[in-house]
């Protein structure tokens, strides 16, 4: 745990400058009028006064134990500082210098030694190439980030010390307090993951927001990430989505940045929240810090315009949500003055220049309709509109039961300052795209959690048989498992592979294709061809021995014009599959998150439209089925618009298969079904190609 880090009582501060400006001036400054209650020993070859405390020339000097030493010394002095700061017994080492991991192998070495030495003395290391770390409820400002933040529930961490500077500044922007702060750098030590755990058992926060660039251990980060999102939220914005972004974030960081989509599916599986951008980031923050989650998803909107009532109205439809009807008492009058919702037709309820009074009544009367589950009021600057008294009389009446978002379009100078509204209860957005948005992440982080426990299905197979397979390929070298050999392992696992045999001749293609029964499929065995069909190494729908025949010869023939290096090792003979809907499902190996499950329609879906789903494995049967639903063609495969349905649970059981394949063999880094051929409800989907690449251990290399 990070109870040390968060809350020392003596400090040291080695690299002490009496430069204005400097690194280690400016952490003293902050301890000092940040109000830290805790002994600062400010360290300095120099010696003399800094800002009024007396400065030793080395730690040498300080004969006391110390909790923290906070170093801003040139990275060639670390280590001979380190090893005093640790001869201190202190417990936490924040390095704040740069040039390690991030600058190349030189640094990574370097890094590494002063990791090394930490962990043989029992301190943790909180760096190297970092901020430092802010602590609101002690008053401790141990960072050159600035001036001491307004105290709240929101705790943030960052990989990028200027982007934490970024956080702060938008967070005192936004209204909102801070409890914690922490710029993690490198990441050598301390990680995400230790303070998810943290934050996951602190009082103070409330919500967590956080940038990251890259997670060091995948599934250390799935399991603190689900514990915490089952007590408070966490937002998280990461970088390195794009090409040119993951190569930036790897030479600023020295970490590997994996995949986008195993993120997101990570991500998905823990309940976080990620932030689509930097004001995604803080727009959800700020819903989460003093909302209610919200049980459904009809949207009362309340306007002084109908213009931009009406903007509203179309984020919430085009989000996928309701506009909530009027509540049933809209007509009455209040106090003898017009209707509480002076356009009683519109499903956009606008006030106009209603005062304040009647803003108030139709809040109060929203919360108390069970026909409402969020409110989205929104304010334009006009004369005649009372915004202050408005925004001040609807937070008195707040009771917590649903959330409301506030949009004030055009500009703040007609309400009160930010942080006295959030201080109030309020969350304050600048357009209604934006506060529907910060809605939507909380609808879909409440039924997130409203999730039953997941129940992994584990199926009866023949491991043991699918086992002798993959070893015996792996101690040959061989990598990649082509179509005869993934489909014993797929037929060991439970799914239906047609009837098939590998052949030499011609004439042996006929005598088993009578033996299997025509119409069969020709296809070429060869570990130099990955697209068969591309190079002709297919034949499709033979209906007697003439066919097979002719087929056998023609294949032949072409792979040898195409391909006349090919190692060929023979032609599969195959009963053809009935007709059916062809889908593709897959599995990739994640570095950081392991099994990532894969789904689409085959054809034009996949190649053009890229209508593809992914999920983490282990995978239960509702999340495979919600895999499906998450396609833009799940309406073909319902039977909608003239076609027919297909059996959706079979392709579900499939893509469970898969996931306890992939678990149960941590070698297999591919597997891909494709086309895997469903049929309808009651019918057994048909695997009619496949291939798994398998992970070659070193010593067969």
């Amino acid at each position: 745990m990070l109870e040390h880090l968060f809350s020392p009582n003596k400090i040291a501060v080695i690299g002490a400058s009496r430069q204005v400006g400097a690194v280690g001036h400016d952490i003293v400054k902050n301890l000092i009028e940040g109000g830290f209650a805790g002994e600062i020993i400010p360290v300095n070859p120099a010696g003399g006064t800094l800002l009024g405390l007396p400065v030793y020339t080395s730690l040498k000097e300080y004969k006391e134990s110390l909790d923290m030493a906070i170093i801003a010394v040139n990275k060639d002095l670390i280590i001979d500082v380190v090893q005093d700061a640790l001869s201190k017994r202190c417990t936490t080492i924040v390095a704040i210098g740069a040039g390690f991991k991030e600058s190349g192998d030189e640094g990574a070495m370097l890094e590494q030694e002063v990791l090394t030495l930490c962990k043989r003395s029992g301190a943790r290391l909180l760096g190297p190439n970092c901020l430092g770390f802010i602590n609101t409820e002690l008053k401790i400002n141990a960072s050159f980030a600035g001036p001491m933040p307004r105290k709240g529930g929101i705790s943030i961490f960052s990989q990028s010390g200027a982007l934490a500077t970024a956080m702060l500044d938008q967070a005192e922007q936004r209204g909102l307090g801070v409890s914690k702060l922490i710029s993690v750098g490198n990441k050598a030590d301390i990680t995400e993951n230790d303070l998810l755990s943290y934050f996951a058992a602190d009082s103070s926060t409330k919500v967590v927001a956080g940038y990251l660039e890259n997670i060091v251990n995948g599934n250390n980060f799935l399991k603190h990430a689900t514990h915490i999102s089952r007590k408070k939220p966490v937002i998280l914005l990461k970088s390195g989505t794009s090409e040119a972004g993951q190569k930036s974030a790897t030479s600023h960081t020295g970490a590997f940045t994996g995949t986008d989509t195993a993120y997101g599916a990570a991500f998905k599986r823990a309940g976080i929240v990620r932030a689509d951008n930097f004001d995604d980031l803080f727009d959800c923050t700020m819903a989460f810090s003093n909302q209610p989650l919200p049980k459904g998803n009809r949207v009362l909107i309340i306007s002084n315009a109908g213009g931009t009532g009406t903007i509203a109205a179309d984020a919430v439809e085009h989000t996928g949500f309701k506009v909530a009807e009027p509540p049933s008492n809209k007509t009455n009058s209040l106090r003898g003055r017009k209707p509480i919702y002076s356009d009683i037709e519109s499903p956009v309820y606008v006030l106009g220049d209603a005062p304040a009074a009647l803003y108030v009544e139709a809040i109060s009367t929203a919360q108390e309709d069970s026909n409402v589950d969020a409110i989205v009021l929104v304010l334009t600057p006009a004369a005649m509109t009372e915004a202050k008294a408005v925004l001040l009389g609807i937070a008195e009446v707040l009771d917590g039961s649903k959330p409301l978002l506030c949009c004030l379009m055009g500009g703040g100078a007609y309400v009160p300052p930010m942080h006295e509204l959030v201080d109030a209860g309020l969350a304050i957005f600048p357009t209604p795209e934006r506060a529907v948005a910060a809605f939507s992440a909380m609808y879909n982080h409440a039924s997130w959690r409203s999730l039953p426990p997941r129940i992994v299905t584990r199926f009866r197979v023949n491991r043991r048989r699918a086992g002798r397979i993959i070893q015996r390929s792996q101690a040959s070298g061989v990598r990649r498992l082509g179509e005869v050999r993934a489909k014993k392992i797929l037929d060991a696992y439970g799914f239906n592979v047609p009837e098939g045999y590998l052949v030499d001749s011609a004439d042996e293609a006929v005598e088993y294709a009578r033996r299997i029964g025509f119409p069969v499929a020709l296809k070429v065995v060869s570990p130099d061809i990955v697209h068969k069909t591309d190079m002709g190494g297919v034949c499709l729908n033979l209906t007697n021995a003439q066919q097979v025949q002719d087929g056998y010869d023609l294949m032949k023939l072409r792979i040898k014009q195409q391909l006349p290096n090919a190692r060929i090792q023979g032609v599969y003979v195959e009963k053809m599959a009935d007709p059916g809907l062809e889908v593709i499902i897959g599995m990739n190996r994640d570095p950081q998150f392991g099994p990532m499950l894969m789904f689409g329609l085959g054809g034009i879906f996949v190649e053009v439209m890229k209508d593809v789903t992914f999920h983490l494995a282990p995978i239960t049967q509702d999340e495979a089925i919600q895999m499906l639903k998450a396609t833009r063609s799940y309406q073909i495969m319902e039977g909608r618009r003239g076609n027919k349905a297909v059996d959706i649970v079979a392709i579900a059981n499939g893509l469970q298969r898969i996931s306890q394949l992939a678990t149960d063999y941590p070698q297999i880094v591919e597997l891909d079904i494709n086309p895997f051929i469903v049929g309808e409800v009651g019918s057994d989907p048909i695997v009619a190609d496949a291939c798994i690449t398998l992970e070659i251990p070193e010593e067969t290399l």
